[in-house]
């Protein structure tokens, strides 16, 4: 059966995703090229033009794709939700180019005058947040957490473990053992007991040859 106009549209956008992406994780905002995201993605000027009115536009697209790399991998519910988002993650950006791609565009885009530059961090402290209420109104957390308090305290530590990562050892190799060693410290302030001795944190939980 032949492709509808809708569906070739929406592949043309994601291929242009997928080669920005790339381009992105390989050379950054400033080397990246619209040339060179079109001959990587096989599209033309006004294919690009037609999803994205610039290259600014075209980043922060693939910023605010970094949830769709995580979420879909999740099942669980309320505090091992919020570690499981954590473990996910730090394979992911080993592995996803979208991911990482994102990562360090978030990372650069103050050099580049990006307006809203906090937007994809607060979209992760949301997502956080959330979870934290579910798992809040499931009784798993001690009294007097505030939600959106410590979900901006995880995403600031991830962030700032991230780029440590990526300075002591290659590929970020040495982040699942970071954030494993994150959680044993936060557990036991931040849950009940009877819930942080079952929360699952090893670093292999959603090793990639498993998912």
């Amino acid at each position: 059966m032949a492709r509808s106009k809708q569906q070739r549209s929406v592949e043309t956008r994601e291929a242009i995703l997928r080669a920005a992406a790339a381009v992105f994780e390989e050379s950054g905002y400033a080397g990246a090229s619209i040339s060179r995201i079109l001959q990587r993605a096989g599209a033309t000027a006004g294919s690009l033009y037609f999803h994205f009115k610039s290259k600014e536009e075209l980043a922060r697209a693939v910023m605010t794709a970094q949830p769709e790399t995580i979420v879909p991998h999740l099942a669980s519910e309320g505090l091992q939700r919020l570690v499981d988002i954590t473990l996910v993650w730090c394979h992911q950006l080993r592995l996803d180019l979208t991911l990482r791609a994102g990562v360090r565009l978030t990372t650069e885009q103050t050099t580049f005058g990006m307006a809203d530059a906090a937007a994809p961090y607060d979209e992760w402290v949301a997502i956080m947040a959330d979870v934290l209420e579910t798992a809040a109104e499931r009784g798993e957390l001690q009294p007097g957490i505030d939600p959106k308090g410590l979900a901006t305290f995880i995403v600031e530590h991830c962030t700032g473990m991230q780029l440590y990562s990526a300075a002591r050892s290659s590929d970020r190799a040495d982040l699942p053992q970071r954030v494993v060693s994150m959680w044993q410290l936060l557990l036991p302030g931040i849950a009940v007991p009877t819930v942080a001795v079952r929360i699952e944190t090893r670093p292999d939980r959603f090793h990639p040859t498993a998912a």
